[in-house]
């Protein structure tokens, strides 16, 4: 990475440190204090944080991590000073950054700390990016100059710097937003950098890269980070320390290898049980966290874990505890706020509790007649106006059939195709050519990435899941008993039927849709991308309800994801796209355990584990406007030959076992050498 640090200022302190390990030489650049945050709502105080003290080091990334409602995005936003006015929240106890305490401070005092000392990156860049404005001119009003900002652009690895700067965001990819976002927070060298969900939605690719990143500027600048983030493999590819909270307040505090590796709090412990990877259990369903994350209007009495923990005891009820230093055995010492962390029978317990978990047959798909049929099917976008006006090509003669009771996971890339293929089954989109037909009688029924963007917000969920009956003729009675029983059927109690879907947590809310699309059985389920914004414990609720609501009806499943353990959970085969073309099609346990093609080979390399991977997968897709000669892969291909750029790479099936189609002539020529071996 080329230097982009203001000329006359010095560059931070390089490398990470521990409280532990520099406290005593050097300031951390944040120091919390017994830090609590409220908020009215509706006469009742919102506790969002309650008694948060820690320190972040320069030069240290600490990783934020926990369930929705947590705390941890009101904890960056607090050391951004950008709590929300209206009304005031009650804030005490402190957060000092970079010297300044951002609570007591004024607004002139937090603006100068945010533009002297620190950077942000938002979860959405589309939000925070300003669409009626090139990028060049967004990030040289943060660098002083256009010359700046270009080199900003290529510090962070955008491809074709220059060309970008004359782009508007929307003209980006979501990977491509985020390093604008990046080099804006990065721009005067900045010693604080809070980075809130930076990587969900993205796929695995692009979240590697951001991550590899994210870590670079750290060891070139010394940067602090404070990563928000609700995936522990997200944490683990870059964090030196993890702070795991719940319920408001912080359950542990540790390296980072060792919450992941050998967590204290049983919270830490079931998130990372609840947690999707490429070796999960096919014929299981995914351990999930026991009932909900407290109300923050009331919080339990004693631990706030307690009424969902798998350890409770009278004593956790006694008082609130404390976070503590805690030395297990042959381990360093960390914080804990636990009074049985050091109980002998919590280590029994967990593994019987694994040990005794149901199996659930999946059977097996075979012989059934047809549910969806694609043929040759392609698609293009026009872009620009009459007299320059270009063609983006999203499906490129797209073929595959989806049996009933099947289940179908598309993966690949942002802008591969998966998202409009998937709207084009469902109707949404109209194709140019080819066909897309279902099975006799077949209903087809979508479930969408964003719950709540889906659900009109004005109705109650009842209403919204009593449209779908209106053409049968039911009584008010017999309807409200079909809608019960769809709210029951997916984990919910039926007064949730008199709620608005802004009444509802994130995970309640996808399930009151699935609810909604499933009320009338359909013959096959669409689902794109349903927990993609979720956190793992409720993930993985709604991965078990979509596998136990197929299995129930009876119902074909087409799931689009960028999450390759999700696909193989929930599929029986996956087919990976790429630039609208289908490049490997397979059950979903070999491809996994045995990737034919390149580009499977670079997905399952960048999916984020709690070992730290590399990124295998480099470069940009090429553009859907201008694709290339031959095969789409090639110009990213490792192996790559002189004739992948001659010819368009057909699928092949090939004599595996179990069968494998793979559009990669170069691997049928060494007759599956690579296989498995370079993945």
């Amino acid at each position: 990475m080329s230097g982009i640090r203001r000329p006359g200022r010095p560059a931070p302190s390089l490398g990470p440190a521990s409280p532990a390990e520099g406290g005593a030489t050097r300031k951390p650049v944040i120091a919390l204090d017994a830090l609590e945050v409220s908020f009215m709502r509706g006469g009742q105080a919102v506790r969002a944080l309650r008694g948060v003290s820690l320190e972040v080091m320069p030069g240290e990334i600490v990783g934020l991590v926990g369930e929705s409602g947590s705390g941890k995005s009101v904890l960056g936003l607090t050391l951004l000073g950008l709590l929300p006015k209206n009304p005031p929240p009650q804030v005490s106890g402190s957060a000092v950054v970079c010297g300044t305490d951002m609570v007591r401070a004024s607004s002139e005092e937090c603006r100068l700390v945010r533009r002297e000392h620190m950077g942000a990156v938002f979860q959405d860049p589309m939000t925070s990016l300003n669409p009626t404005m090139r990028v060049g001119r967004q990030v040289a009003e943060a660098a002083g100059t256009e010359t700046e900002a270009l080199r900003l652009l290529d510090a962070v690895g955008v491809p074709e710097a220059k060309r970008r700067l004359r782009a508007y965001p929307h003209e980006l990819s979501g990977g491509l937003r985020q390093r604008v976002m990046i080099a804006m927070a990065v721009a005067g060298s900045p010693s604080l950098v809070i980075a809130v969900e930076p990587t969900t939605a993205l796929d695995v690719t692009v979240q590697a890269q951001i991550l590899q990143l994210l870590a670079s500027l750290r060891d070139e600048f010394g940067t602090s980070f404070v990563l928000v983030t609700h995936d522990l493999g997200v944490a683990a590819q870059v964090a030196d320390r993890i702070a795991v909270l719940y319920g408001s307040r912080l359950a542990e505090v540790g390296g980072a290898e060792d919450v992941l590796q050998r967590p204290v709090h049983p919270y830490s412990e079931a998130l990372l049980r609840s947690r999707l990877t490429l070796d999960c259990h096919r014929t299981r369903p995914i351990e999930t966290l026991p009932g909900e994350p407290p109300d923050p209007r009331a919080h339990p009495p004693g631990c706030p874990f307690g009424p969902r923990c798998e350890f409770h005891a009278a004593e956790c009820d006694a008082a609130l505890p404390e976070i503590e230093t805690v030395s297990p055995e042959g381990q360093p010492v960390r914080l804990a706020a636990c009074v049985r962390w050091k109980d002998p029978s919590r280590v029994t317990a967990t593994r019987d509790a694994l040990d005794t978990w149901p199996a659930i047959d999946l059977g097996v798909i075979g012989g059934a007649p047809p549910a969806v049929l694609v043929h040759d099917v392609h698609k293009a976008f026009p872009i620009g106006g009459t007299f320059n006006r270009r063609h983006l090509h999203a499906l490129r003669g797209v073929t595959l059939t989806v049996a009933k009771g099947e289940a179908l996971a598309l993966v690949g890339e942002s802008g591969c195709g998966k998202s409009t293929l998937l709207r084009s089954i469902a109707g949404l989109q109209p194709i140019n050519s080819g066909s897309i037909e279902f099975g006799r009688g077949a209903r087809p029924q979508m479930v969408f990435q964003d719950a709540g963007a889906s659900l009109t917000p004005w109705l109650t969920i009842g209403e919204l899941i009593g449209e779908r009956l209106r053409t049968e003729s039911l009584s008010r009675a017999m309807r409200t008993e079909r809608v019960q029983a769809a709210l029951r059927q997916v984990g919910l109690p039926p007064e949730v039927a008199e709620s608005k879907p802004l009444q509802l947590s994130g995970g309640q809310r996808q399930r009151a849709a699935l609810a909604r699309a499933t009320v009338v059985p359909p013959d096959v389920l669409l689902c794109d991308e349903p927990t993609s914004a979720l956190d793992v414990s409720l993930a993985a609720t709604v991965l078990n309800l979509i596998g136990q609501l197929r299995r129930d009806l009876g119902m074909a499943v087409i799931f689009v994801t960028h999450d390759l353990a999700a696909a193989r959970v929930v599929a029986d085969r996956i087919a990976v796209m790429y630039l609208g073309r289908i490049v490997e099609l397979g059950q979903s346990d070999a491809i996994c355990a045995s990737p034919a093609h390149p580009y499977t080979q670079a997905l399952l390399a960048a999916v984020p584990d709690l070992a730290r991977r590399k990124v295998r997968l480099q470069g940009e897709p090429a553009s859907a406007l201008d694709p290339p000669d031959g095969c789409e892969f090639h110009p990213r291909c490792p192996m790559a030959v002189d004739s992948c750029a001659s010819a368009a790479a057909p699928l092949i099936p090939l004599d595996l076992a179990p069968p494998r189609e793979v559009a990669c002539p170069v691997f049928v020529e060494r007759g599956a050498t690579w296989a498995g071996d370079e993945a």
